[in-house]
């Protein structure tokens, strides 16, 4: 494997490259990560899912960064600014991903701190993002600096449909 470089996609690399972006999601489905979709999910479904993030890319209102590996996309995460008028220095943070067979590697420190560059370039101070209780993103959230503010048991099902707890993260950057 080539050295991961973490870049940005624009909306019609994102558009040529969907199926890979739809393994990378149905990859961490398949390994249990609440992302907000159930056990069973499709290709098609993951493909369909990233084709609605096209709007957003293409606008500005969201950035998809990805790590690349000169042969394929291995992970991504997406960078959502706040529309509200009164939020103009605020952004979440979502769809951090890893293949599986690459995780522990560094890759989505990478991609955090690059989405937290990113984010204080678009000139967004505070960042938001939320994770399943316990996950290998909740270790990796609070490793980075980030500050846990809640949890809410219950908040979401796991890919099994099983009700589990959300940690609810932010931070200064």
């Amino acid at each position: 494997m080539s050295a991961i470089v973490i870049r940005e996609l624009d909306a019609a690399e994102a558009g040529r490259r969907i199926a890979e972006l739809g393994v990378i999601l149905r990859d961490s489905v398949e390994g249990g990560a609440s992302v907000n979709f159930l056990a069973g999910f499709t290709q098609g479904e993951a493909e369909a899912f990233w084709r609605g993030q096209i709007p957003g890319i293409a606008d500005g209102s969201r950035h998809l960064l990805v790590a690349d590996d000169g042969e394929r996309l291995v992970g991504t995460v997406v960078l959502t600014l706040a529309p509200q008028p009164n939020q103009p220095h605020r952004a979440d943070v979502g769809k951090m991903l890893v293949l599986s067979v690459l995780r522990r590697q560094g890759i989505g420190r990478k991609l955090l701190d690059a989405v937290e560059a990113l984010a204080r370039a678009k000139g967004r101070t505070l960042l938001m993002l939320d994770t399943t209780t316990g996950s290998s993103g909740d270790l990796l959230y609070a490793s980075c600096g980030w500050t846990q503010f809640g949890i809410v048991p219950g908040h979401a099902l796991s890919t099994l449909g099983i009700p589990t707890a959300t940690s609810f993260y932010y931070k200064e950057v």
